[in-house]
Formats: C-alpha cells, structure tokens, sequence
C-alpha cells in the first residue's frame, strides 16, 4: 500500500487558523486562553519562564507558573505578566513525614477548574517528590479531560511509569533525539528506520499519544497521521529553545477549548484528534520560525530569549500574512 502523502506546510497553516480564536469586542478575559507551566526546581528557572512567557505572547490571556518556592522567587522577578504559584516541594525542603506527593498536589489541582492547558515538564528536575507530584497532577487532568505538554523531565517521568500517559490522546510529548531514544526503549520500538515510521510506531506504542520529534524536521505523529514540519530554522542549538514550542503548544491547546465552545461562529468541522496534531504543527512552526529569524539577528550569540522576542512577529508572519513565503 502506497504511503499516504503529508499535506504540505502550506495548507496546515491554513487549518490551524480554522481554530485561533478571533479578538472579538464580547470576549472577556480568559477565553484567549489560560495555560499554566508546571516544572520549575530550585536550579532550573528560566525554562518554565521561557514557556509561560512563550504562551502569553502567543496570545493566551493568562499564564501561570506552578514551581518551588525557591523558583518562584526569582521567577517573579522576570516578568509580571506571569502569575507564579510557590505549590511545588523538593524531598529537601520538607519535613520528614509533614508532606506527601498528595497533600502538596492539591493546590494545584485546585487551580486545575481555571486552566484550559497544561504544560509539565520544564525546569522539573528529577528530585522523587516533584516527580510524584507531577505524576499525581497529569492523572488529575486526564480525569478533566485537559489537553497537555509533556516535555523535558516530564519525559524523564513518562520514560519510568509510561502508563500516565499511554492511551491519552490528548497527551502531546516533545522529545529531542536523545529523549526519543529513551522513550523508544522503555516502548521496545527499534528506533532505527524511516523516521517518519519510527515516529508513528512510537505513537502507536503509546497508544495515540502525539509525539513531535525535534530535529532538522520535525515529525508529528499520533500514530494513524503523520505531519511534517520542514519550515527553515535556526542553526544554534542554545538550551531554552524548546521551551518556546511547549508554551505556544500550551496556547495552541487552549485555542481548541475555545473552538470546542464555539466561543465564534465557525464550522466546527475539525475533529479532536485533527485538533491535538494541528496545535503540535502550529507550535513546531512559530518555533521553527522564532529559531530562523533569532538566528539571522544573532547568529552563534542567540540565546533562548531571542526566541522569545520573535514570538508575536512569528504568529504574524504565519497567520496574518495572506502568502507566507515557508
């Protein structure tokens, strides 16, 4: 059977359109989106900042961070545009038998009702009890229904219990090469082959789960379709930059709440699955774009805020412009 063609760059961006919600005169704060980071460890700050500040200047109207107070304290001090929740605890900052995974979740499933997207992963780390908070906080949004990102030590969580996410089709993972490894391992999907293939297979194994492998392409596949995104990027590879693919994923996510609500008029022609794969195709695309034009103004110096800075340019660019040039 002859393979299936992708449909081009062109006529996805197109698609992803169909759901970004318009600036309407009767909506009201919140209903752009609101997406909440959770990640952030004493060490790693700047992460869950890049992908909530990813988020807001995508175009969500409200983004949270949920992290160590250690973190909160400085991640405060980057941006007041970001709402910052001090909920999460290092086995270290606790009294021995005072806090359990469950006691220190609450919090933040409490907050859970006010999200439309999650992000979980950036700035993590892989202390026992923030794992096992994340853990019990992606069982809490399965059980809303609530589409997520998973990504850096988020993946190091999926990679040693995959049964949080296997079968959660609205379950986005965001591997880089070597994360993909791993994760091909703990699924016993050889790894080596056609990567559009191996990349379905993945998905597959996790049972529609959609995974967007970064590379010089990035390959999005939910296992039954396969989209390629091959717009031109950057050439540095300074750390921070995928965190601007989680946060516009995260606001991507919360656009298709709002497109389920019918907060517009429109068709309502895309499925749930076209829905989750859309959004990995039009984050990847803002990154891949942010990438290239950071890298043109920078070259070797770019760093993961020079993405940032490019954010609003790249939404723009892809979705306002009538013919982008791609």
């Amino acid at each position: 059977m002859p393979p299936i063609p992708t449909p081009s760059s062109r006529e996805l961006l197109q698609r992803v359109k169909m759901f970004i919600p318009p600036l309407l005169d009767k909506m009201h704060k919140g209903q752009q989106g609101r997406v909440a980071v959770i990640g952030g460890c004493e060490d790693y700050t700047g992460a869950p900042f890049f992908s909530a500040n990813a988020s807001a200047l995508l175009g969500a109207d409200m983004s949270h961070v949920i992290c160590e107070p250690q973190a909160a304290q400085v991640i405060k001090t980057y941006s007041p545009n970001i709402m910052v929740h001090p909920y999460m605890r290092q086995s270290h900052h606790t009294q021995e038998g005072m806090q359990s995974a469950e006691e220190i979740s609450q919090k933040t499933i409490d907050l859970l009702e006010r999200l439309h997207a999650i992000v979980v992963g950036p700035g993590l780390g892989r202390d026992s009890l923030m794992q096992d908070t994340a853990a019990i906080i992606i069982e809490a949004a399965k059980a809303r229904n609530m589409p997520m990102v998973v990504d850096a030590d988020g993946l190091f969580l999926v990679q040693n219990r995959p049964s949080i996410v296997k079968d959660y089709s609205k379950a986005i993972l965001t591997p880089n090469k070597a994360e993909f490894a791993r994760l091909c391992k703990t699924m016993e999907v050889d790894p080596q082959g056609d990567e559009i293939e191996v990349c379905a297979k993945l998905a597959r194994a996790f049972g529609g789960v959609t995974i967007i492998q970064k590379g010089p392409k990035d390959y999005i596949s939910n296992g039954k379709q396969t989209f390629i995104c091959d717009l031109e990027g950057g050439l540095k590879r300074s750390g921070g930059q995928g965190d601007t693919l989680t946060g516009s994923l995260g606001t991507f996510l919360a656009w298709t709440r709002a497109y389920r609500e019918r907060v517009w008029n429109h068709d309502n022609s895309l499925s749930d699955s076209e829905l989750i794969l859309l959004s990995a195709f039009g984050a990847a695309a803002v990154t891949r774009y942010c990438s290239r034009i950071a890298y043109e103004k920078k070259g070797r110096a770019l760093q993961a805020s020079d993405l940032s800075v490019e954010v609003g340019n790249a939404f723009k660019y892809l979705f306002e412009t009538e013919n982008p040039k791609l």
